[in-house]
């Protein structure tokens, strides 16, 4: 044994090794984050694939400005109870949920994968964000996506919010199937579903273009309670507004 290596070293060493390899792990698989050197500005740089997260013309989230008002037909949501899974990601809390539910946008018929939450908002109404925002999303027989974004504002206790956050895990990475009756998106909703329309992007990594956003216009109240529990998980998990690029925005009239 070399002099230096001494008995009580070669132990401290041991039980590092498989906290390290656990946290080298933890890190390649979480490899990007939303601040420092993995953070937005430079998740083109960590893979070949994040290129468009740089190169986009389309990219999300948007601050949505002057909206031109359209007769756009309503989302239709056919959404059913279905059985879920949860799991802390490292990057939100996902809900993976029993294909079943859809929405249909003009003839087009888009299946309900997951929903998430970002804290704040990601988008931006009039320079304005919110406490928080879910984002439904689905996608059609072409793998084609569409998200649903229902802006969350402060204000009383959110029964679906309060049902769902009991089931919160503690862990990072693992999912969890809570027992208890299925998940069922529709309480989540707003009662006027009117809506701001654009084209963009996934807004995490790899940031894949061709997405049709759906912005419901009008919030939903969570309480500061529940807000705060999220927090404590992913106290900030929103990209930074995206130039629009001459994108069109509409909303429904």
């Amino acid at each position: 044994m070399r002099p230096w290596l001494t008995p009580a070293l070669v132990a401290v060493i041991c039980c590092l090794c498989p906290q390290l390899a656990f946290a080298q792990a933890a890190e390649a698989k979480h490899h990007w984050s939303y601040e420092g050197a993995s953070g937005p500005k430079h998740w083109d740089d960590l893979k070949t694939e994040y290129a468009t997260c740089k190169t986009g013309k389309h990219q999300s989230p948007i601050d949505i400005r002057n909206a031109k008002p359209a007769d756009l037909p309503p989302i239709e949501f056919s959404y059913a109870p279905a059985a879920y899974k949860i799991i802390d990601n490292g990057h939100s809390v996902q809900v993976n949920v029993e294909r079943g539910s859809f929405i249909s946008v003009d003839g087009r018929r888009f299946y309900l994968a997951q929903f998430h939450f970002h804290h704040p908002s990601e988008e931006k109404i009039q320079g304005h964000s919110f406490p928080m925002v879910a984002h439904l999303v689905h996608k059609d027989a072409d793998e084609k996506f569409a998200v649903v974004a229902v802006l969350l504002k402060t204000g009383h206790e959110n029964p679906f919010i309060q049902t769902l956050w009991k089931n919160l895990p503690a862990d990072v990475g693992q999912e969890h199937a809570p027992e208890g009756p299925p998940v069922e998106l529709t309480p989540l909703l707003p009662a006027n579903r009117a809506y701001y329309t654009f084209t963009g992007s996934l807004t995490t990594p790899p940031c894949s273009e061709d997405v049709t956003w759906l912005v419901l216009k009008n919030p939903v109240e969570i309480s500061k309670p529940e807000e705060a529990a999220f927090a404590a998980k992913h106290a900030h998990n929103a990209r930074p507004v995206q130039p629009l690029n001459g994108r069109s925005v509409q909303v429904s009239r």
